[in-house]
């Protein structure tokens, strides 16, 4: 190893995090040759979810697999270590590093990057850690796609009324994209997959949209948003504006409404918040708790730091006064003035700011069905759909990736989607714990 190197740290692996070590691979990759640069990422998984593609994984569009991209094989410049950053020392330039399986220690480098993302962003609601659960990870959305296929099953073969309607109702909570779209795909994967039980018919199965403010979808537009509103009431689903979730103990729902109802399934999609390595640490953080950056995405005020993603308060220089919203569309384009910003540190150059101006906003609805609204193009349903998936296919890291999501969906075409329940991987030891007790 080469002691007088630089060492770059790479504090998460999602968005910015990839695509930055990505670039670096090959704007330093003489550097990296040669040994005076070395790159290590910090991440508890060992591989970056591409979220726009969680709903269709829930409905059993595309395998769960295919929406992940295996760090180490793509980042083969790159040392990658499982575990979590429990404190950054930016003074003594130095992260202490707890992995998944192991003991805590510190880790020194030269330049960091804090691309750590974000987390769910919940409140103080009643009974909500216990009987929701979120849709921001692979397992999250697997274990949904599992539970409704599983409540299905269980209203089938229930003669009990109450519990029969406690299964069949699903809510969710949120009307952003995760949250409609979430919805939107989980519906229309029911409706394929009722049509295989003989006690359960479309009107049993009850979907609640759940949304505080008085639209949704607000990326694609007022008009957009309503349109989106009321395609989903025909489809038969309730969307509830202007409504909070205030309690939800034990599954009891209770809006603010007044309404109260028992459901089995309620998914928690309003909003995020950066993650909380942000608080463990000394570099600087914005009115809204995020990591101070300049317009070259640069932590304010401090040297040799770079932050980008959710987890940066990035001001956007198209739009003065405000900051560049926390999506992938922005989190992808900024890793890569942060990659080039780094490199340019490195070979001693100017450092530019980075400008993007936002192109607007695409949303899958279920099969052949969608919303969209690009440079003020408004599209919706098959256009809106196709528009939808030609655009993430574009995105989504490696052609390896890109080759196996379109095999999904070209299958999809010519053979049913599976609607079965493998709620067993769950908890695989069940089984094997009661032949071992009996």
């Amino acid at each position: 190893m080469n002691r007088n190197s630089k060492h770059v740290v790479v504090v998460g692996g999602g968005y910015v995090g990839l695509y930055t070590v990505l670039r670096l691979q090959h704007t330093l990759r003489k550097e990296l040759r040669d040994g005076s640069v070395r790159i290590t990422v910090l991440t508890p998984e060992s591989y970056m979810t591409y979220q726009p593609f969680l709903p269709e994984a829930a409905a059993g569009n595309i395998s769960p697999r295919h929406v992940v991209v295996p760090l180490r094989r793509v980042l083969k410049k790159a040392t990658i270590l499982n575990g979590k950053v429990t404190k950054v020392d930016h003074a003594s330039k130095k992260v202490t590093f707890a992995p998944n399986v192991g003991t805590e220690h510190e880790i020194g480098y030269d330049i960091i990057v804090m691309a750590a993302g974000s987390i769910s962003r919940t409140l103080p609601v009643p009974g909500l850690a216990d009987a929701a659960i979120g849709f921001k990870t692979i397992g999250e959305a697997t274990a949904l796609r599992n539970r409704v296929l599983a409540l299905l099953d269980r209203a089938e073969s229930d003669d009990d009324e109450a519990l029969r309607r406690r299964a069949l109702t699903f809510v969710v909570v949120g009307g952003g994209f995760a949250g409609v779209e979430a919805l939107a795909e989980l519906e229309d994967m029911s409706l394929d997959a009722v049509r295989y039980y003989r006690n359960i018919t479309r009107d049993d199965i009850r979907w609640v949209l759940v949304e505080a403010t008085d639209r949704i979808l607000p990326e694609v537009g007022p008009e957009m948003g309503k349109w989106t509103a009321e395609q989903l009431r025909e489809r038969g689903i309730e969307v509830r504006l202007g409504t909070r979730l205030e309690s939800c103990v034990g599954g009891h729902v209770k809006l603010s409404d007044g309404e109260e109802f028992e459901s089995a399934t309620i998914v928690w999609t309003a909003g995020v918040k950066p993650s909380p390595v942000v608080n463990a640490g000394d570099l600087p953080l914005d009115e809204r708790g995020r990591i101070k950056t300049t317009t070259r995405l640069t932590v304010a005020g401090v040297q040799d730091a770079y932050s980008a993603g959710d987890v940066a308060g990035v001001p956007d220089v198209t739009n003065p006064g405000q900051y560049c919203a926390p999506n992938a569309q922005h989190a992808v384009r900024q890793a890569k003035v942060l990659a080039d910003n780094l490199t340019r540190q490195l070979h001693g150059q100017q450092l530019v700011d980075y400008r993007h101006k936002y192109v607007g906003s695409v949303a899958g609805l279920g099969l052949h069905k969608g919303v969209a609204n690009v440079y003020g193009l408004k599209l919706r349903g098959m256009p809106a759909w196709f528009m939808h998936r030609t655009y993430h296919m574009s995105r989504i890291p490696t052609f390896n990736r890109k080759v196996r999501v379109v095999v999904d969906w070209t299958l999809a075409l010519f053979f049913k989607r599976e609607t079965v329940s493998l709620r067993e991987i769950h908890e695989p030891r069940t089984e094997f714990r009661e032949a071992a007790t009996t």
